[in-house]
């Protein structure tokens, strides 16, 4: 295949989760294979992260939460239809379940994402350079229009489009993880309408979902970055994104959002991410497809003509994926 110029942000997710993954994450950027970060601020280590980022000089954008632990904002000290009795959010599924039922107020959405923005600033003295969402809340139906205006009204232009070419079709993935890829590809598709008419820009291809935890490997990245790009003209530049989410494995109590470390969090998968992205293997990998690492500011120095990112191809990644 001839590769097409390729520029990479490799975004590390769940920045400030705690201070054992953030202890890999930074590793993993010190070393060149991770370009950009994910903040939560509602997480346990996310004023400890936010001084990592100055002394590192890190990208850092904002992991906007609305399905794990505490909220930053005012629901935390009432009821809210974004928490359960106990006060936390309702979880990965459960907060799509009350998404889909109608049960979660649009307005109670917008302060939420309101007061992690704030925090955000509160923290690092600046707006975020990207804003992307946890667990992909941010494309789900009506929230993905709140989090659009949003993002416009507090001058945010980056965010990401979790739509990854050919998710349906890796068979590795158990069913439900696959299930759950190509339920998030069918919202980020259907987010895109709200996210260009509030001007949102996000990199023309984007990978991640079958590439996450125990199945990362230097030749399934290369392999998901080649089926985002199939059908591109040759010296055609483009512009890709890698989710990942390296670290070292939590050890509870410590870290989370407010409720504890999750049992991804605890698992081996973190460190085996951390293991891929540092390995020389996946940078030779990436080097011989034409992949040049870069920072999401450096999408905004593209030369002329290159176009915008998450615009310019943006039909060429619109295909449908099929369990």
């Amino acid at each position: 295949m001839a590769w097409p110029r390729v520029r990479l942000v490799v975004t590390a997710d769940d920045f400030g989760y705690c201070p054992r993954r953030d202890e890999g994450i930074v590793e993993a950027f010190l070393a060149g294979a991770v370009t950009s970060v994910s903040l939560l601020v509602n997480g346990a280590a996310a004023e400890s992260a936010a001084e990592l980022t100055r002394r590192h000089q890190i990208p850092t954008g904002l992991h906007a939460n609305l399905s794990e632990g505490r909220p930053v904002g005012s629901a935390r000290h009432g009821t809210s239809s974004l928490l359960s009795p106990e006060g936390f959010f309702l979880g990965k599924m459960g907060f799509r379940d009350a998404v889909a039922a109608g049960d979660v107020a649009l307005p109670q959405v917008r302060e939420e994402l309101e007061a992690q923005l704030s925090r955000f600033r509160e923290l690092l003295g600046r707006n975020p350079t990207h804003v992307d969402g946890h667990q992909h809340v941010h494309v789900l139906p009506g929230v993905c229009q709140v989090f659009a205006e949003v993002l416009q009204a507090h001058g945010v232009h980056f965010t990401r489009l979790p739509l990854e070419r050919g998710v349906g079709g890796c068979t590795w993935l158990e069913a439900p993880a696959r299930a759950f890829a190509c339920s998030v590809e069918r919202d980020a598709r259907a987010a895109v309408g709200p996210f260009s008419s509030r001007g949102l820009r996000w990199t023309d291809a984007f990978v991640g979902l079958s590439t996450c935890g125990r199945h990362m490997s230097a030749h399934r990245v290369s392999g998901a970055l080649a089926r985002a790009l199939e059908g591109t003209p040759t010296g055609h530049s483009l512009t890709a994104e890698l989710m990942a989410h390296p670290g070292y494995p939590s050890v509870p109590p410590a870290g989370g959002c407010g409720e504890g470390p999750d049992a991804f969090s605890c698992s081996w998968e973190r460190l085996h991410e951390l293991r891929v992205l540092t390995a020389p293997t996946l940078r030779t990998r990436l080097a011989q497809d034409g992949v040049q690492l870069c920072a999401l500011h450096d999408l905004d120095s593209k030369r002329s003509g290159e176009g915008v990112p998450g615009e310019a191809t943006l039909e060429t990644f619109l295909e449908p994926s099929h369990l």
